[in-house]
Formats: C-alpha cells, structure tokens, sequence
C-alpha cells in the first residue's frame, strides 16, 4: 500500500516543522559561565553585555546569536625576547639624555566592554600592544637613563600606567588597563653597561666627596659658632663686670665728695696720706710739726704697726736723727 502524494508532504511539513522547533529549542537558550560574559546580537546589532552567570533566553537564530568573552585577566608582554634575538630593536628606546635603553614590561588588562571588543576594531589586542610601545617610549623619552635604571622605575611605572589608560580609553575598544609593572630595564649591551658602571662609580666618589666636605664644613662653622657665642658671653660677662665697677666707683667718688664738704681739710690730708702708701709702699712716713720739729712718726711698713717717740728723744746732738726724718720725708 503506498503513500499518497499529500501524505508524503504532510511528513515533510512536520519534519521542517520538527527541524525548525529544534533549532529553535536549541538556539533560543545559552549559558553564561562565571568566568565568561556574554554579548546578544540581534540582526548583526550588538545589545548589552551579559555578565550574570546561569541560563538565560534570547530570541531564536537567525534573529538573535551570542558570543562569549572571558571576565579574566589577561597579560600582555612587551619587551625583549631573548629567544629571538630578532626582536632587539622593537624594544630598543631612547632616554631623554639620548642614551639607549631596552626594557620588559608586562601589562595586566581585562574586557570591560565585549561590543567594543567585538566590533570597534579588527585587532583590539594588537592596538593595545601599539598603545603599550608608544606610551612606554613617550615616557622612556622624557626620562633620564639614572632614572630608568635606578630609583625612577616607580615613577616611570606609574606614568606608564597613566598614558596608557588614557590612549586606550580614547580608542574605545572595551579594554581596561589594570596594572604596568616594568620586569626589566637595561643596557644595550656588556661594553656599554661597563661604561655607564663607570660613571655611576664617579657619581658616587662625587657625591661621597661632597658629603665630607659638607661634612667638614658644618663642624668649622659649628666651631666657629661656639666660639663666637663664647667671645660674646665673655664680652658681657666684663660688660657687666665694668658697669658694676662704674657703679662702685661713682659711689665710693660721692662718698668722698660728701666726706669732702663736710671736712677739707681732713678729708684733703687723708687722699695725700693714702696717695703716698700708694706710689710709696715700702718707705717710712713722718708726721711733722709746722716748726720742723720731728715730734713723732709713724712707719706705714708691711706690718701696718706705729710707733710714737717721745719728744725728748727727737733730737740728737749732732741732729743726725731729724736729717734721716727730713731726707725719708
């Protein structure tokens, strides 16, 4: 018994019909994973980006289509490659004291936005390695080679790290520049990695010199500055000194004036006396009478003592004793 011509097509219909059901089964369902996100495309248009993980729906192919990138982080190496010696001048640069340098750097990136990924340029992975060389040279280029290869490499780091956030966020590729981090800077090579030793030695030698110098200076002048304070103490301690002898002076000199108001003559007769002990201290003084008569006299010796002589003793016979009084006198 054989099939009529419109059965026939009545189970090509449901077999297109099954067909078309599974397809859209099977393309109306797609899973995201924790580590992935996920772009709708609908008619060749991208829609927003999926991130949450698990199972989501979407419109049947051809209508809608996914495609699926990584949420990880990717890593992007530019620098020497010493397997491939070939690769020595892509990764040569020039400081801005126009020494030559070559460095390793590896950059830490991530999609952010997959549309942009996907479809704002062919290559988003070879413009980032082109934004990576040209910002790393911008910045090798206005630095030093001390500071390249020194204590700069933090700051050249950072400044990496700027320039290419900056650059990649105006190409709008949807990718995210997480972290630079400078592996290795050098020389060229042994002959001139000799010569930059040499300098940095000399450098060195320099910088130790002038520190001992600097050194030497500070103790001269902390030297000198004690000895100036000293100079000035001792100035003002016999400032003080010959003000209070000043002082002591004039009031010993209006004491005497005083004395001197209230007794000339006394006061007259005992300045003669004392100016005498004075300019005379070793000399014998006698106290004469207005006649001539030696009527006593009194030694002003060493031991300060006086003695009195009777007025019958004054005289001897042949006047000897009053010519010793009148030449002593």
């Amino acid at each position: 018994m054989g099939m009529t011509l419109k059965q026939i097509y009545s189970w090509i219909g449901i077999g297109i019909a099954a067909i078309l059901l599974g397809v859209v089964a099977l393309t109306s369902w797609y899973t995201v994973d924790e580590s992935d996100q996920a772009v709708v495309i609908t008619f060749g248009k991208a829609e927003e980006g999926i991130t949450e993980p698990g199972l989501h729906f979407k419109l049947p192919w051809p209508i809608q289509s996914v495609e699926t990138l990584s949420k990880e982080t990717f890593s992007l190496n530019f620098g020497y490659d010493k397997e491939n010696a070939e690769n020595a001048d892509v990764v040569r640069m020039i400081t801005g004291d126009e020494n030559i340098l070559q460095a390793d750097l590896v950059v830490q990136w991530k999609i952010i936005e997959p549309a942009q990924y996907l479809f704002n340029a062919d290559d988003p992975e070879q413009i980032l390695y082109n934004a990576t060389s040209a910002s790393l040279r911008s910045i090798i280029g206005s630095s030093t080679v001390d500071e390249a290869l020194t204590d700069g490499k933090a700051e050249i780091e950072n400044q990496v790290l700027d320039l290419l956030v900056s650059v990649m966020e105006d190409y709008e590729v949807g990718i995210a520049i997480q972290d630079v981090k400078l592996q290795e800077v050098d020389l060229p090579n042994e002959e001139v990695r000799q010569a930059f030793m040499k300098v940095t030695d000399a450098r060195e030698t320099m910088n130790t010199k002038e520190n001992e110098a600097d050194k030497y200076r500070n103790e001269i002048i902390e030297e000198a500055q004690g000895e100036k304070d000293a100079i000035i103490s001792r100035a003002e301690g016999d400032k003080v000194e010959r003000i209070e002898i000043a002082r002591g002076n004039v009031a010993g000199f209006n004491a005497l004036y005083n004395a001197y108001q209230s007794n000339p003559d006394v006061t007259r007769q005992r300045l003669v006396l004392e100016t005498l002990d004075e300019v005379l201290p070793g000399a014998n003084m006698y106290i004469m009478n207005d006649d001539g008569n030696t009527i006593k006299y009194l030694p002003l010796g060493p031991n300060g003592s006086a003695t009195t002589i009777p007025s019958g003793e004054e005289n001897t016979e042949d006047g000897s004793e009053g010519e010793t009084a009148n030449d002593n006198q």
